[in-house]
């Protein structure tokens, strides 16, 4: 049964196949075998995972098996404090990451949510209502408007049935069913109009169906079937601190037993070596990595709020940030989701329409300039049409706070009706015939509803001099019945050549993806009795062509250029008409020159090798479906991107879920699709995706300099250590020292860090790659190499002030010393050049770490029961010289060395600018 085409069946057939009666429907007999074969008509939830199971796979993540390591190691060595901190730290990152899991399973739930809750159907002869549930194959099921479609069914009989389908098919307004079989054997779900799918929400007429498919088998089924077998992807930022630990730890253990092993060699004491050697350990272990990493992404997230992003998933914003695709839905996101009329053509003028969406302010423009529509008859004509023969009232919206007396805002203005209707009635208002002024002046008398076969609406209307037609409808279907036209403010015969002309405007209005509707009227005599559609809708006299579309967000084209600037592609993926979405992903700057579009029956006809070779030259996919939008996903991660996928129906969840990157429209978009997602724009601003990427990438840029800072500096300690071991000289510093650098160094100044404002060029950079390793970008070398400047810089204070024969004097000078290159080393990092790159000033939270460092250094020198604990004593000013030019010879060099060479490529390109000149 499942492939059958239930769209190609006429009534007979259906009835047949499904075994059931138009009249008569289903036996309760049949109704309970067919329940006990498929089962109740609801979406299946999968497996259960429970949230103990949930929480406690927290900690199977292989850096918090290294922090619960480090965490026994401190407390062997009684440094319970540090213990205590860990512990904290490990316990709340189980907490978030059980929570965010948590929502994600709820997804399902809510897609379950949007299912019919009752529905009537027709049962041994009888109408009953039933629970949605309780529907089955072959039920004869009654709709009317207001209703939510129960089970995938196929119309019977459908009167003047419209269907909001948006968030199934992506198609932006509420589509025309009818109960006629078509014969085209492949068809989107969007072409399908004689087939009605679960969730989907009637809104105007009534109709009768037949199911074909319920539960799982359903088209929502098959969206929850893909949420549940969609495996959700290994962040970029997840990745590389997972790739981080194990190489940490397996360095911290080698050159800690090479520092013990060296030790011992050279006749230091085991267990003072071994003592040393954990400490070294412990130090080098960055436990406070993910505290840095969720404070940084928590205040990413706090500044992201006030921009209107939402985020549900901490490690999606640095995602966001290596985006190089977005996947964006048109519908809602791209544009505003408000149908609007741009064009207006009439007596061979062809007019521009100004104003945003349901807000009734704008004019008519001709040539670049305003025209006077109170004294032209056909303009006068036209909107009287349209404010009449129309359904829809815009009303304003009394629930929101006006904030200002002349202040208009979009939100204002509320539709009520059909779409399209809409768009007429909002002209007419904005050019000064409001339908409530009009219909004081007009009295409905009769209407004959818009259907799919006339393709045409038209109301008799009674005013105080007799009677009129009032018509509207599609062109080519309008312009048949008309026999004059209103041509520059006169009726004259409609000739050929008058028609050529209308058609030809319609035509090229068609090519611009507007969608055209036609107005024509009639004067009625008094023995006009117009009681039959035939009798109204014929001898009309044509009037114009109004095209509409709904419009792209003002401030898209900006995003989607900032987007480009920074290397990522913009991709439009949608369930509307190729034509209409060319001409929108046109008029953004999405499609470059020589940039594809395809339709998803000609994605249908590509296999996964041809779409490979293809996707990065294709920026707009047409007429999609679901599966199709998870394909194209997919696609483009095989090619190493990362994707971030945007949408606010039901048909992007599955994506939005496999997507690296999920983001959810706040105000339209459904729960199915804010469940599976990461991010949730609360303003359906596409712009506001690039504020999100600019924060991700400023995440990551902060994370890396906390780990420059943090491995350079446990490199010039182990190196310290190393080096006077293999020189045979005594330790530069004992355990406690080494801890209490650990901790003076790697807590406040290292969080400041992981805080830092982001480079002013953060935006002007391609984004990096998806697998690019953690050191990459010379990171790798200038931890090396400063690490080990600190080193020597470290032990050569030490070896100096040895000579004089102090020991604990020595240490005190090699822990100073070390402390302060570490501070001032921590400018150094806030910049990718070098230290005198940017204001040394303008991080406050910096400075303030770093004073407080300096103050507990201080502190274990000078207050004097601390000096034996920490092997410390006070230091004269030949020493605390010798300790400020050794700590600052790391920074100055290299600092002096990249202004240095900066300033030979400054040169060496005003040179090239200078000859490119001159030729």
């Amino acid at each position: 049964m499942s492939q059958i085409l239930w769209h190609q069946l006429n009534r007979e057939e259906l009835t047949e196949a499904l075994e059931s009666s138009e009249v008569r429907g289903l036996s309760q007999d049949t109704v309970t075998e067919r329940l006990s074969q498929n089962g109740l008509n609801e979406l299946a939830e999968g497996v259960k995972v429970s949230p103990i199971h949930l929480f406690l796979n927290q900690f199977k993540d292989f850096m918090v098996l290294v922090l619960m390591g480090a965490t026994l190691i401190s407390g062997l060595l009684g440094e319970y404090l540090d213990a205590i901190t860990i512990v904290t730290i490990i316990v709340i990152n189980a907490v978030l990451g059980f929570v965010q899991e948590y929502r994600a399973e709820r997804s399902l739930l809510a897609l379950k949510e949007m299912s019919a809750p009752m529905a009537k159907v027709l049962r041994d002869g009888k109408q009953i209502s039933i629970a949605a549930k309780e529907v089955v194959v072959g039920d004869i099921v009654l709709i009317e408007s207001g209703d939510r479609v129960p089970a995938d069914i196929r119309f019977l009989e459908a009167n003047n049935c419209y269907v909001e389908e948006s968030a199934l098919t992506g198609e932006s307004i509420p589509v025309s069913k009818h109960e006629s079989s078509l014969r085209e054997a492949d068809l989107p779900l969007g072409d399908q109009r004689n087939v009605g799918f679960m969730g989907t929400l009637v809104t105007r007429g009534t109709a009768i169906g037949i199911v074909i498919r319920t539960g799982m088998a359903t088209e929502m089924g098959k969206i929850a079937n893909l949420i549940q077998s969609t495996e959700e992807m290994q962040t970029p930022l997840q990745h590389r601190l997972e790739q981080l630990g194990k190489i940490l730890i397996a360095v911290a253990i080698a050159l800690t037993l090479m520092v013990v092993v060296a030790g011992i060699m050279h006749g230091q004491p085991a267990y003072g070596m071994f003592l040393a050697g954990v400490s070294l350990a412990v130090a080098a272990i960055p436990e406070g990595l993910p505290a840095i990493v969720t404070v940084a992404l928590a205040l990413g997230v706090q500044r992201m709020i006030k921009r209107k992003a939402i985020v549900r998933k901490l490690p999606s914003v640095e995602t966001l940030g290596c985006a190089s695709v977005i996947c964006s839905d048109k519908t809602g996101t791209l544009t505003q989701n408000k149908m609007t009329v741009t064009n207006v053509w009439l007596s061979d003028r062809a007019l521009s329409v100004t104003g945003h969406g349901y807000v009734p302010n704008g004019a008519l423009f001709e040539n670049g300039r305003e025209v006077d529509t109170r004294h032209d008859n056909s303009i006068k004509r036209l909107l009287q049409i349209s404010a009449l023969c129309n359904n829809a009232r815009l009303v304003q919206n009394e629930n929101i706070e006006r904030k200002g007396k002349n202040q208009v805002e979009q939100e204002e203005w509320l539709l009520n009706g059909d779409p399209t209707e809409g768009a007429l009635s909002v002209l007419a208002t904005k050019l000064g015939s409001p339908a409530k002024m009009l219909e004081a002046l007009y009295t409905r008398v009769k209407e004959f509803p818009f259907d799919s076969e006339r393709k045409l609406m038209s109301v008799v209307l009674s005013h105080q001099g007799g009677r009129i037609v009032a018509a509207k409808g599609a062109p080519d279907v309008l312009l048949e019945q008309c026999s004059h036209i209103l041509w520059q403010g006169k009726v004259i015969s409609l000739t050929p050549a008058l028609r050529q002309k209308c058609a030809s405007a319609y035509e090229q209005m068609g090519k611009s993806a507007l969608r055209v509707l036609a107005m024509a009227y009639r004067e009625l005599s008094s023995y006009d009795r117009c009681e039959q559609v035939e009798d109204a809708e014929r001898s009309l006299i044509f009037v114009g062509l109004t095209g509409m579309i709904d419009p792209p967000r003002a401030e898209v084209k900006d995003a989607i250029s900032t987007c480009r600037a920074a290397g990522i592609k913009t991709v439009m993926i949608t369930g509307d008409h190729q034509l209409t979405a060319e001409a929108i992903a046109g008029s953004l700057g999405i499609i470059p020159r020589g940039g594809e579009s395809i339709s998803g029956r000609q994605l249908e006809a590509l296999s996964d090798d041809e779409l490979d070779k293809r996707v990065e030259n294709i920026y707009v996919y047409a007429r999609v479906s679901p599966e199709h939008k998870l394909r194209i996903v997919r696609a483009l991660q095989r090619k190493g991107h990362v994707v971030a996928m945007t949408g606010d129906g039901v048909n992007d969840a599955p994506a939005i879920k496999a997507a690296d990157i999920g983001i959810a429209m706040g105000i339209n978009g459904t729960d199915v699709t804010k469940e599976a997602s990461s991010l949730i724009l609360s303003d359906d601003n596409f712009s506001t995706i690039v504020a999100a990427i600019e924060e991700g990438r400023g995440i990551y840029e902060n994370i890396r300099k906390f780990i420059r800072y943090l491995l350079a500096s446990n490199v010039g300690e182990i190196l310290v250590m190393f080096l006077a071991m293999m020189a045979g000289l005594p330790l530069p510093l004992v355990p406690i020292q080494i801890l209490w650098v650990n901790l003076v160094t790697d807590g406040l100044p290292a969080m400041a860090l992981g805080v830092d404002q982001a480079e002013n060029d953060l935006m002007k950079h391609r984004p990096r790659k998806a697998k690019e390793n953690i050191f990459s970008r010379r990171l790798g070398w200038k931890i090396i190499s400063r690490g080990i400047l600190i080193g020597v810089c470290t032990l050569a204070a030490f070896w100096v002030t040895l000579q004089e024969g102090d020991l604990v004097k020595a240490q005190t000078v090699a822990f100073a010393t070390l402390v302060i290159a570490q501070l001032i080393h921590v400018f150094d990092c806030r910049s990718s050049r070098s230290i005198f790159h940017r204001n040394l000033l303008q991080n406050k939270y910096l400075l303030l770490a770093v004073l407080s460092s300096l103050i507990l250094m201080l502190g274990v020198m000078y207050i004097t029961p601390l000096q034996p604990i920490f092997n410390t004593v006070p230091i004269g000013l030949r020493e605390w010289s010798l300790v400020v030019v050794a700590a600052a010879i790391p920074s100055v060099f290299f600092g002096v060395g990249s202004v240095m060479s900066g300033n030979k490529s400054k040169k060496k390109s005003n040179k090239w600018n200078s000859a490119a000149k001159a030729a």
